[in-house]
């Protein structure tokens, strides 16, 4: 039976897909098990770290990559996602797709035969998040008990932290202004499973009380692909949230500052964090790709 990852609930053996990276980035495996195999990766939207990690992941695994925008494919001309899914599952051994619409990344799982795996759309971002949890691992040598707080743009990488938080037994704060909240359902399943790890998870307005006691601090662009209309009126109400010097003296001391990239300096984030040493932002962008490689094994090769 195949198995997509759509989401961070599609990851219930998490900690060994993290795992599994660690000892990838530390040369422990080989890391040759994609001999042979193709992925397709479909790209809705424009990409730096999404398309050259899983690139760079299949090639040093001995697979190959095929980069598919919307110029490329049939689907910029009229082809249905459900062809398009039954015909590259003909050709490769896995999907990538970096969608608008969850729906669509729904869409496509369901008519392909290989595995299909989440790499953006509107509701979540389980690649992303992988990475920044080996990233914590990494820096504070453990996941459970810890305290992340996101400030900003209850977007879809808030979604994934939320479940992800959940998942591992992290506490997690959203700070958010109104109508700029995660998903509730989400939020909700976040609160349960984090419940029955024994952490918190929760969304709140006050950003300083968000932050408070965070042993990582944690933001994302105001202005997500698709929401450039918007953009005066986000930053109008994103400004009181964003990551300064100030609101990294309410966290903990040794906190670390965390970004998905790309950052817009002097909005989401300022230089002095960004550039500053509680920020760990590109060994988080580093990490993208062992984590990467580490999901394409789960997927192929269980």
């Amino acid at each position: 039976m195949k198995r997509d990852i759509l989401s961070m609930l599609d990851l219930p053996d998490l900690e060994e897909i993290l795992d599994r990276a660690v000892e990838l980035k530390n040369g422990q495996t080989t890391g040759r098990e994609m001999g042979g195999k193709s992925l397709a990766m479909i790209f809705e939207k424009s990409s730096t770290r999404t398309r050259v990690s899983f690139e760079v992941a299949m090639t040093q695994m001995g697979g190959h990559a095929i980069f598919l925008s919307q110029n490329d494919t049939q689907l910029g001309r009229g082809e249905t996602i459900a062809d398009t899914a039954r015909v590259l599952s003909r050709y490769v051994d896995v999907i990538m797709y970096r969608a608008y619409r969850h729906v669509d990344m729904v869409n496509l799982a369901k008519h392909a035969t290989v595995p299909v795996i989440n790499a953006l759309d509107d509701k979540e971002h389980p690649c992303q998040i992988t990475a920044d949890l080996l990233t914590i691992k990494e820096h504070k040598g453990r996941l459970k008990g810890l305290k992340l707080a996101y400030v900003g743009d209850g977007n879809n990488v808030a979604n994934s932290l939320l479940l992800g938080g959940a998942l591992v037994g992290m506490d997690v704060a959203i700070g958010c202004p109104d109508g700029y909240c995660p998903d509730p359902d989400i939020a909700a399943k976040a609160a349960s499973i984090a419940k029955e790890n024994g952490a918190v998870s929760e969304v709140i307005r006050d950003p300083f009380e968000a932050v408070k006691g965070a042993d990582i601090v944690y933001t994302d662009t105001w202005v997500s692909m698709g929401d450039e209309e918007e953009m005066a009126q986000r930053k109008k109400a994103m400004m009181p949230y964003q990551v300064n010097e100030a609101l990294m003296s309410a966290a903990k001391p040794d906190a670390i500052f965390m970004h998905c990239l790309p950052a817009h300096r002097g909005n989401e984030v300022t230089d002095e964090v960004m550039d500053g040493k509680h920020s760990v932002v590109f060994d988080q962008a580093e990490n993208r790709l062992h984590a990467q490689k580490a999901i394409l094994i789960a997927v192929l090769n269980g």
